[in-house]
């Protein structure tokens, strides 16, 4: 039987993720010709050569001839190719073995392409050398800690006033539903969602998971089986039922105020969840000291801005986490960087090198170099929008104890593997048993 609390990860890591990616699979035909290209590798990483098996598949009555060959590019450059000669029999089927050529550390995109009788194909797919040795050319800004220090403080001015509200329409069975709200920084109101176990003894303490919300996803109460766990939903300002004076086009969210450091709709965002931190503290039924974090897209970004910033956190999830080495998207993915450049666009005097710079200080590779509570990462190779060399440059300058899952045929999504870990993870280290 699952474990209840698995159940309730994989729904929370759906509601939470920006969009998911379909898995990539094995190219097929319908009933026709198709291949399988297995790796070397579970994960694709490999120390120097990549290997790759290519196997191809035909139930015709025909006889295929041609080739089957690869291709590496990085950033756009061939980096290296092969090509073997291929005869597959009818009703049979054939593999062939590439060893790829040595190369440095980094990650490379490979095409494997099938071009015979019948058939033509490509499978596509990324690869990693070394990752572990990435670093990040571009370091944080000497005064990164001193610009979230003052905005840390200036939310310290703003009073909470934090409220909950029952909805007893919306309980289930083992769980009461709360509405929860409290002023962030800038006096701007935010709301989510707080559901607690039913519980007779009217002392028991909870412990928690802050699910933090995925780009312009509305998050809702999430119910479980936990006897143990309180689940804390929240929609960060602009979104959901957080919106407000904050109420952009969804494209425009994330270049809102990009031009002034200061004012970036990121900084708010980011106070809204140490807020909310304040918010389990004020809470008597709730553990202080049993925090997890937990969120995919943005969610993840703001789940390593949000551990790094504030220490009373205890346990980081972050799945995918975009905005990540940020002098690096560019060239490398189109969202957000193609939607920051239209802006740019539209705005006198304004250049993509002025919002880089402010973008340094919302990086999430900058916040993970503070980030001491123990940390689990899941990524796609395949991600469009939060790529290997990226999240490997965030993850590997974590100083607190971590570990990483890499999903070599996903994209911007983890597996089931992902969650059931992140329960067990969990409960461990709560002593939840």
């Amino acid at each position: 039987m699952a474990n209840p609390s698995n159940k309730i990860f994989f729904l929370l890591l759906c509601l939470l993720t920006f969009a998911a990616i379909s898995p990539a699979v094995a190219q097929d035909d319908e009933e026709g010709i198709s291949t399988v290209l297995t790796s070397a590798s579970k994960n694709a990483i490999f120390d120097s050569n990549a290997k790759y098996t290519f196997e191809v598949k035909n139930p015709t009555d025909v006889v295929q001839e041609g080739t089957v060959s690869y291709l590496i590019t990085q950033h756009g450059k061939k980096i290296g190719s092969g090509t073997q000669k291929a005869h597959i029999g009818k009703k049979a089927a054939e593999k062939y073995t590439f060893e790829l050529p040595a190369l440095k550390s980094g990650f490379y995109k490979v095409n494997f392409m099938v071009n015979i009788s019948e058939y033509d194909d490509t499978t596509r797919r990324v690869f990693g050398i070394k990752p572990e040795e990435i670093r990040s050319k571009y370091p944080k800004p000497a005064d990164f800690d001193a610009f979230w220090q003052k905005a840390k403080a200036e939310l310290a001015q703003v009073k909470p006033n934090f409220k909950v509200t029952p909805m007893p329409k919306m309980n289930t069975d083992n769980r009461k539903v709360y509405l929860i709200e409290m002023q962030s920084l800038d006096n701007y109101t935010i709301r989510g969602w707080m559901t607690v176990p039913i519980s007779s003894n009217k002392n028991r303490k909870f412990s928690v998971l802050l699910g933090l919300p995925g780009y312009q996803v509305n998050l809702l109460p999430i119910t479980g089986l936990d006897e143990d766990l309180a689940i804390i939903t929240l929609n960060v300002r602009g979104q959901g039922n957080s919106r407000g004076p904050i109420d952009t086009r969804r494209d425009e969210f994330i270049f809102y105020r990009v031009e002034d450091r200061d004012k970036y709709v990121m900084r708010g965002v980011i106070m809204d969840c140490i807020r909310a931190v304040d918010f389990v503290y004020a809470q008597p039924n709730l553990k202080h000291d049993n925090i997890l974090v937990s969120g995919g897209s943005m969610g993840g970004y703001l789940a390593i801005a949000t551990a790094s910033l504030d220490k009373r956190v205890n346990l980081c999830s972050a799945q995918n986490p975009i905005l990540c080495d940020v002098n690096n998207l560019d060239g490398e993915v189109t969202w957000p960087i193609n939607d920051i450049k239209k802006y740019v666009r539209t705005q006198p005097g304004l250049t993509f090198t002025k919002v880089l710079d402010n973008l340094n200080y919302y990086d999430g590779k900058n916040f993970a170099a503070n980030l001491t509570c123990n940390t689990i990462m899941g990524i796609g190779l395949l991600d469009p929008y939060a790529p290997p060399y990226n999240e490997y440059g965030t993850f590997n300058i974590i100083p607190g104890k971590k570990k990483l899952l890499v999903f070599k045929d996903l994209g911007h999504e983890v597996s089931q593997v992902y969650k059931d870990l992140e329960g067990r993870w969990m409960r461990d280290a709560f002593a939840l048993f």
